[in-house]
């Protein structure tokens, strides 16, 4: 045993070892862990924490007290608080309970939660007395509207009100006001678990409660398996149901037990439905999930409610292997009066103490007694040959009750622990916590672990392979890469073609944002230009070298000015638009060559050449011949400008209409002034002329030219630059034969250290492998090994033995 928990406190460090290694190959990285580190978890966690989940009323905290065989939680319909219990294991001299009290915020709010769904006022003082016994009055008067505390959700409500007022009333020097004060046991003068669980399981005090931890000795709780009680999933206070969905997705909850009411109900509710598909998503739990219909006794008087339980089981649980009918009352107290006898009067004096006390000095009758009597008369479990029991009209329920178990003992409560199905479900659940638990926690481990080993393995076998395939002597290595150059060389040339061609198609799309932004400043220095050109036309200056060229003449035509305006403006624009050209072309070479500078098949270039075939001196006279050829294309675009637009002068135009009204303005006098005066008109009507052209230019002609000159010069350079490259064969074989001997010795290392590596990896793989498998192995699970990696599983006749065989010496001297 001691060899084993050593595997165990082990077991964590090897499945890491084994995650490392899949980590380190980046071609593995993706594979998702968590599952496995979840699983993980669960197997060498201490603590096996099994969730018992379910609707208020459905009998949780029974089914608990029956499985234990000891009256620990408190269990009332209508307990409608929060009260998480945790039970835990202990020795039988250090059992104890823990409590933790709800904050007085805390109370407050379920207060007005419930006098919310009550109807009564929200504005709930729970320190003032009289407003407490108003709403104990209103309580109690729904209770008996209602025609009892469990006959309806709201006489529910009401009960769970008045104990939770109760509740603080009693132990208000316990709560603080803000914080969830913590007591022991000891701290409240018990000296058992026994006095401890009775203070715990009073109604008034369990609402007032939070948490409830015990600690208590049962072979059930060994091995480090906590049972938790929650609150209902269909709790009037939505935090509280809350705190259930929580704890069945939490990460340490390892199995649940899905306490279901459809053999009373007849039907799923829906918040069972949504408590089976919100467990479903915790992988921690995986099939760890058993399956309870409590309260099945109600079924044994009602066949329709037995029918349609049948058919649920049917249609909606195929898996019935951890599916149990129970009926936690009847199992648990049946468990508690086979230890009494005549002489307590089975239980009423010792076990039923409490409930038999009545009020008015009567003695009330005890629930169980009630469904002991009905088991006993209407279940048609006890066969009439053996049991002849009668119920006398004339007897109190308990005095038949004590008469029945005087006539009949043991054999009749023997019966009912066997129909209460208590038995089967403890004796389930019993083997698989102490013989079935921990061999499937690790099966699953094995599960989950061996898809990464046979990731991992096929991964070192495919990298051998790739080793083994690689020439081992330094004349084979030089071979094959001379081999190798011609197709290197044909791909460099092919890469740069289709480099090439994508970054001019990306102008050509305008998917190029720095030329786009780099084209755009050409625009709006042509706009600008033309505006400052426009603003700044002086009629003086143009008229003065309209006279300078004709001296006989004193005057000059408004057609003169405009024609020195014309030349004037287009020329200007020209110089604009060259510059801009040049700046633009300049740019997306540079741009061009940094790109192919820093691409693979550039590098991979100069490492077979030396240097770059002649790249960048091919680029620089290609920028050259672009950028003539878009000068020219720029000066002939701006040397139409001279020309007027071809509507300039139609009928019907502003421009005729704005020509005919500065002629006019010009006409008055033939002096120089006279067509000063009409500066603005002319100017306007040469606007009217050049923004038209020069729109058409920048948004529409030039970038065409642009595009089609790029194209035309640079696609056939590629390919003959490829051409070229591929031409420069001899200097690459005569530059790699100078260099491929260090290499082909660098190479060789490489695989010995790669080889050397893969065997580390293979190595500390198996390792792990081995201590995970001596668990398996421990658990008998024989058919769950993990698959450990061989000698025979790598090609034989490579090793790194032979690579330490080679003389490197006798090898380089081979050329």
């Amino acid at each position: 045993m001691r060899e084993f928990q050593l595997r165990i406190d082990n077991l964590k460090e090897q499945v890491e070892s084994i995650l490392l290694l899949l980590q380190q190959e980046p071609s593995l990285r993706s594979h998702d862990i968590t599952p496995l580190q979840t699983t993980l978890g669960k197997a060498i966690s201490p603590k096996f924490e099994i969730v018992f989940a379910g609707a208020f009323s459905a009998g949780k905290s029974m089914l608990i007290n029956a499985l234990l065989e000891r009256e620990l939680l408190y269990s009332a319909e209508g307990h409608a608080t929060g009260t998480e219990c945790k039970i835990e294991y202990s020795e039988p001299d250090k059992e104890r309970v823990v409590l933790t009290f709800l904050s007085e915020v805390q109370i407050r709010e379920l207060a007005v939660s419930l006098c919310q769904q009550l109807g009564f006022t929200t504005n709930v003082n729970i320190n003032q007395s009289e407003v407490v016994n108003l709403l104990r009055q209103g309580c109690e008067t729904i209770i008996q509207q209602q025609g009892g505390e469990s006959k309806s959700e709201r006489a529910k409500q009401a009960k769970a009100l008045m104990l939770l007022l109760a509740g603080y009333m009693a132990n208000r020097q316990h709560i603080h006001t803000q914080y969830n004060a913590t007591y022991s046991m000891e701290q409240f003068n018990f000296s058992n678990l026994k006095e401890a669980a009775s203070y715990a399981r009073r109604g008034s005090n369990s609402a007032v409660l939070q948490r409830i931890e015990y600690y208590c000795y049962h072979p059930l709780l060994q091995d480090g398996n906590v049972i938790i009680d929650t609150p209902g999933i269909d709790a009037p206070v939505e935090k509280d149901a809350q705190l259930t969905y929580a704890k069945i997705q939490h990460p340490d909850t390892s199995a649940v037990v899905c306490v279901l009411k459809p053999a009373s109900a007849g039907d799923m509710t829906k918040e069972e439905t949504e408590l089976l598909e919100k467990m479903r998503g915790n992988y921690g739990i995986r099939d760890r999930v058993f399956y309870i219909f409590n309260r099945i006794d109600e079924s044994w008087y009602n066949t329709q409610l037995r029918q349609r339980l049948d058919d649920l089981i049917t249609k909606q649980f195929r898996d019935t292997s951890r599916l149990y009918k129970t009926s936690g009352l009847l199992g648990f107290y049946g468990s508690q009066i086979k230890q009494t006898s005549g002489r307590d009067r089975f239980g009423l004096d010792s076990v039923f103490a409490e409930s038999v006390k009545g009020l008015d000095g009567k003695e009330e009758t005890p629930q169980f007694v009630y469904e002991f009597l009905r088991y006993c008369t209407n279940s048609g479990k006890l066969p009439p040959s053996k049991f002849r029991i009668s119920v006398n009209n004339f007897e109190t329920p308990n005095e038949n009750y004590v008469r029945i178990l005087a006539e009949h003992g043991t054999p009749v409560i023997t019966q009912l622990i066997q129909d209460s199905g208590i038995e089967e479900f403890r004796n389930a659940i019993t083997r698989y916590l102490t013989q079935e638990k921990r061999p499937q926690l690790f099966k699953n481990l094995a599960d989950d672990l061996e898809d990464v080993c046979i990731k991992l393995k096929t991964h070192y076998q495919a990298q051998q392979r790739d080793l083994d395939s690689q020439p081992r002597e330094i004349e084979a290595m030089k071979a094959q890469e001379l081999q190798r150059l011609n197709q290197q060389l044909q791909q460099v040339g092919n890469d740069l073609g289709l480099h090439i061609a994508e970054e001019v198609n990306k102008v050509v799309t305008n998917n190029c944002d720095a030329f786009e932004v780099d084209f755009h400043q050409l625009q709006s220095r042509m706009i600008r230009c033309l505006d400052e050109l426009l603003n700044t036309f002086s009629v003086r200056n143009a008229y003065r070298h309209a006279t300078l060229s004709h001296p006989r003449n004193a005057t000059a035509p408004l057609i003169a000015i405009l024609v020195e305006a014309l030349y004037y403006l287009a020329n200007q624009l020209e110089d604009i638009l060259v510059e801009s050209c040049q700046s633009v072309v300049a740019n997306f070479f540079q741009r061009l060559l940094e790109r192919i500078c820093s691409a693979e098949y550039y590098r991979q270039l100069y490492r077979l050449l030396g240097n770059d075939g002649g790249i960048e001196q091919e680029l620089k006279v290609r920028e050259q011949e672009v950028t003539l050829a878009l000068v020219n294309a720029a000066k002939v675009e701006c040397d139409r400008f001279v020309r007027e637009s071809p509507r300039f002068y139609d009928e019907g135009t502003f421009s005729i209409y704005q020509f005919r009204q500065t002629l006019l303005q010009t006409s008055q006098g033939y002096d120089c002034e006279s067509m000063v005066e009409a500066e603005p008109a002319i100017r306007q009507l040469l606007k009217l002329d050049f923004e038209p052209k020069v729109s058409q230019t920048i948004r529409r002609n030039f970038r065409q030219t642009i595009n089609q000159t790029l194209k035309t010069q640079l696609l056939p350079m590629a390919e003959q630059q490829a051409d070229a490259i591929l031409q420069q064969y001899p200097q690459a074989r005569a530059y790699l034969e100078q260099t491929l001997e260090k290499e082909a010795e660098e190479k060789i290392d490489k695989n010995r250290r790669l080889l050397s590596a893969v065997e580390q990896k293979i190595e500390a793989y198996n390792s792990a492998v081995t201590g995970i498998n001596n668990c398996l192995q421990a658990m008998k699970l024989y058919d769950h090994l993990l698959p450990v990696i061989g000698k025979s599983d790598f090609v034989e006749d490579f090793s790194i033995d032979d690579l330490n065989h080679v003389d490197s010496n006798s090898l380089v001297n081979t050329i």
